[in-house]
């Protein structure tokens, strides 16, 4: 049974033992076989590595070969570069000496050129008379020497431009109206200083050849008619704007009385009703004074007959009266004349007030538009002068305005009292006369009959 079991171990044991060398001789194979593998694996990449370095030096060989050729180029152009600058240095030299003083003639002949093209710009002989600005224009945007004819040109420019503005010439333009509608009419040109049609003045604009109104004729304008009537000697002048179209333009801004008056806001309207019935009461009363004095000459010459006027009045209390006693008698009179006064000058204390009431309003709307002016300049700041315009306006015409007002009316009320005071000082001394009669009556009479007691 020991030997069985002997015998069954010793065949287990060479059966492994075969086993084991086969497979061992099995990963052996294996093993080369992945040797050879990766041997030849390694040979190719080597002959890749060789070939790519072969081509990275050939590609290296060539880069240094443009390069170096590019050097050479570099180089070549350096040296041509120095000698052009030399050669361009000699030729400037050479144009300097050569031209010598025609570089200042150039610059003379620009300036002019750009003065001339300027007034040609805005000039109305570009109706009929621009025929050289081609040239003028040529000239001011050259940049070398001005040709003989381009000179020539010039020339002939600034010739137009003298005979043109001696000239009165009739053409026809397009002249746009008031509702954008442009139509041909006929213009006469004023030298270089103005155009005219049947309206008066027109603006003319020498970039798109057409003409407008302006907004305001000067007093007298002159028209087409009465530039031929200057032409044919009928007339010896006209109104002429030397300043080619500026003042013209400026009249359109010039304010009116009216506009200066509303510029005073409710302050200047109120100044001028106070100003207005001032000169009422002053006219009124200054009329009734002066019939008053003629009344009183008058009545200096008929005493005897007392009228309707302050003489004639006191002339009759005297009449109604005069059998009262002497102080008595003054009292009345003088009574008579202080109510005659009273008549005389009535008014005169309301002119008086209207006149000091006149600047005060005056300053009280300088106040105001100041006060416009400040929050305007809170609100919209003061880069734009415009924007404070009207409250300045309104304090400075309400201050005229308040001044003005003043004045006259001071002026009448002083008139005036002095005419009254006139007139007071003949009746007091009229009244006084009579007074002073009637006391040396009374006197004469007390003297009489003292006598005759005496004689008695």
């Amino acid at each position: 049974m020991m030997l069985k079991k002997l015998v069954s171990v010793m065949g287990l044991s060479l059966a492994l033992t075969a086993t084991s060398t086969y497979a061992a001789g099995e990963l052996t194979q294996q093993a080369q076989a992945e040797n050879r593998t990766q041997q030849a694996h390694n040979v190719q990449r080597e002959a890749e590595f060789r070939k790519t370095e072969q081509e990275l030096r050939a590609e290296k060989a060539a880069l240094v070969k443009k390069r170096d050729a590019l050097q050479a180029e570099a180089d070549k152009l350096s040296d041509q570069f120095s000698k052009n600058e030399n050669s361009l240095a000699r030729l400037e030299e050479k144009l300097r000496l050569e031209t010598g003083s025609l570089g200042e003639i150039f610059g003379v002949v620009r300036q002019n050129a750009k003065e001339i093209q300027s007034e040609l710009e805005t000039s109305v002989t570009g109706v009929d008379r621009q025929q050289y600005a081609g040239v003028i224009d040529a000239i001011v945007a050259a940049k070398s020497l001005p040709s003989m004819k381009q000179l020539v040109g010039l020339w002939q420019a600034m010739d137009e431009q003298i005979k043109a503005s001696g000239e009165i010439s009739t053409n026809p333009i397009n002249f746009i109206d008031g509702e954008g509608r442009t139509q041909s009419v006929s213009a006469t040109r004023i030298g270089s200083l103005g155009l005219v049609t049947e309206q008066g003045y027109v603006d003319w604009n020498n970039g798109r050849k057409d003409a407008i109104a302006y907004q305001k004729q000067p007093d007298n304008a002159p028209t087409q008619d009465s530039l031929q009537a200057v032409k044919d000697g009928n007339t010896e002048s006209v109104v002429l704007d030397p300043s080619r179209g500026t003042l013209l333009e400026q009249l359109a801004h010039a304010p009116t009385l009216g506009d200066r008056l509303a510029a005073g806001g409710v302050i200047g309207q109120i100044i001028l009703v106070l100003l207005a019935v001032g000169l009422i009461i002053g006219l009124y009363r200054g009329v009734s004074l002066a019939i008053a004095r003629q009344k009183i000459q008058a009545q200096l010459k008929t005493p005897s007959q007392p009228g309707n006027n302050p003489l004639g009045r006191i002339l009759s209390v005297y009449q109604k009266e005069q059998n009262r006693s002497v102080e008595a008698l003054e009292l009345r009179l003088l009574e008579a004349v202080v109510d005659e006064q009273t008549g005389l000058e009535k008014g005169l204390s309301m002119l008086k007030l209207l006149a000091a009431l006149a600047p005060m309003l005056g300053l009280l709307g300088t106040v105001t538009g100041m006060i416009e002016t400040f929050q305007v300049i809170t609100q919209f700041g003061n880069g734009d002068p415009k924007v404070m315009a009207g409250g300045i306006s309104m304090a400075l015409v309400t201050t005229v305005l308040g001044l003005i007002s003043a004045m006259p009316l001071l002026l009448a009320h002083n008139v005036l009292s002095t005419q009254a005071e006139n007139i007071r000082n003949i009746l007091e001394k009229q009244g006084i006369g009579l007074v002073a009669e009637e006391a040396e009556r009374e006197c004469s009479q007390n003297k009489a009959g003292q006598v005759v007691g005496n004689a008695a």
